[in-house]
């Protein structure tokens, strides 16, 4: 079994080199050696790859970088900041709401699931795909930053007009693999309670999302998502 089973034809054409390369096959290794120490692994194996699945590579129009999946039980997803609908409402989503409200004048959302998102052609990419339960950037050092990296770099290269949103330094430091000469990059702090005074609560970058694509009489992105069961 190898990890990239679980990943669209279209992804798989265009990174198949890296699923050959050593870095990758260690990648494997330190993931199948915790599973066989026992060690929970976020999110489970046949999951690592859905943004991949969710968000095809001809359709991407913003992308929104991430550091690695949540460690909590029952919270990893895997796109970057969301969870299932039915956890509690994570602190830096709590903000990344709050801007939107406030910026585009809706209505609160009532889903912590960013699926809706990747279906309006947002690719909501962790830079790291697995993490050990309880143990945050428990993964950050086998191999992941590589892959998406060149992931990054495949957009980049191979496609235009792209909107990146970098939020705080990590993401930011992602920028020398972004040609800025055709594509969009939007710098905010991080959306934590810790940071987000400083400069993502009114900075408008959903709104300049949404005015980049509506220029370019495209499609602008609901960023409202509505709950899809009662929540109780």
């Amino acid at each position: 079994m190898t990890l990239f089973q679980n990943i669209n034809n279209w992804w798989e054409s265009i990174l198949k080199e890296e699923f050959s390369k050593d870095y990758f096959k260690k990648i494997e290794k330190k993931i199948y050696e915790d599973k066989e120490s026992w060690i929970t692994i976020f999110p489970k194996e046949e999951n690592i790859f859905n943004a991949f699945l969710k968000t095809d590579f001809d359709d991407i129009k913003v992308v929104i970088l991430w550091q690695d999946p949540y460690h909590g039980d029952n919270q990893a997803q895997w796109f970057s900041f969301s969870v299932p609908e039915w956890e509690k409402l994570p602190p830096s989503l709590k903000n990344i709401y709050k801007e939107i409200n406030s910026s585009l004048w809706i209505e609160s959302s009532s889903s912590w699931d960013l699926t809706p998102w990747t279906k309006q052609w947002v690719f909501l990419l962790n830079a790291v795909l697995t993490v050990q339960k309880a143990k945050p950037a428990s993964h950050s050092k086998v191999g992941w930053e590589i892959f998406t990296d060149n992931v990054i770099k495949n957009i980049s290269n191979k496609k235009d007009g792209v909107i990146f949103m970098l939020w705080w330094g990590f993401a930011q430091s992602k920028k020398k693999l972004i040609d800025e000469n055709k594509h969009i990059i939007l710098e905010t702090s991080h959306p934590s309670p810790l940071w987000s005074y400083r400069w993502f609560l009114w900075s408008n970058c959903f709104k300049e999302v949404n005015d980049f694509l509506r220029n370019r009489w495209e499609k602008e992105i609901d960023w409202k998502i509505k709950a899809t069961r009662t929540l109780f």
